[in-house]
């Protein structure tokens, strides 16, 4: 029985050394608590707390929409930019050279922003670059731009925002131009480290220097909505909670 004892502690420590076996003892990364925060907080919220604490708009232009599944989508921007240009500097691999960097290098849960400007008729991501996205564990992409691939990128289950929906692609016709630099989005600048919500109301970028505060404010806002539905539901009369609880 002892010597079975020793030979067990001694393979422990061989699995130690080589990496093998007792992987369940390893913890997991520790979650942000902003982002848990934001996971929680309403895009309404959040776009209204931006609002106040920043005094600039946060959200983005009515037409960024869920056009592949309605999901939440919380995590940490990277950006990539596209410019038109000629055939001859427009190939397949000078096209998506930024946005495909940008997906091959992101972290798991950060968010792609892929600006083409003024390239609403062109597709800025489909099913390939998607496939890519999901599977570095990104948690969306946001397209100021087109999107194509819809029903295959649906099946993946991957979260995508565009402001259009076009079969096009941007070879030919767009180049790749940086990465992970300051971006305009859907009437918002966007930086690189920016958090950014999103689900059916539609997407916030929140300034990385103010998450903390806009957090806050946006929790206080949730909170008094809370209770001024009960409020509403017992008056009968919109009016007497704006009036008690400062707050529309």
């Amino acid at each position: 029985m002892v010597s079975r004892y020793k030979f067990l502690i001694v393979s422990a420590g061989v699995c130690g050394l080589l990496g093998l076996g007792f992987q369940a003892a390893r913890k997991a990364p520790a979650k942000d608590p902003l982002l848990a925060g934001y996971e929680v907080a309403t895009v309404a919220a959040v776009a209204d707390a931006v609002d106040q604490i920043t005094g600039q708009r946060g959200f983005m232009s009515h037409d960024m929409r869920p056009r592949t599944v309605t999901a939440r989508v919380v995590g940490r921007a990277v950006t990539a930019y596209l410019e038109a240009a000629t055939p001859e500097k427009a190939t397949p691999a000078l096209s998506t050279a930024q946005s495909t960097a940008m997906i091959d290098n992101a972290n798991p849960g950060e968010v792609g922003i892929i600006v083409i400007k003024d390239g609403l008729d062109v597709a800025g991501i489909g099913g390939l670059m998607a496939t890519a996205a999901k599977v570095r564990g990104m948690a969306g992409v946001i397209v100021d731009g087109g999107v194509r691939d819809i029903k295959e990128v649906r099946s993946l289950g991957f979260p995508i925002y565009g402001r259009s929906v076009v079969p096009s692609s941007t070879v030919s016709r767009y180049a790749g131009v940086s990465r992970n630099v300051p971006v305009q989005c859907g009437g918002v600048e966007v930086k690189p480290g920016d958090i950014i919500v999103a689900d059916e109301d539609g997407v916030v970028r929140v300034p990385q220097a103010q998450a903390a505060e806009v957090l806050k404010r946006a929790q206080e806002i949730d909170e008094r909505e809370t209770k001024m539905l009960p409020f509403i539901r017992q008056h009968k009369a919109l009016s007497k909670a704006v009036a008690v609880f400062n707050r529309i």
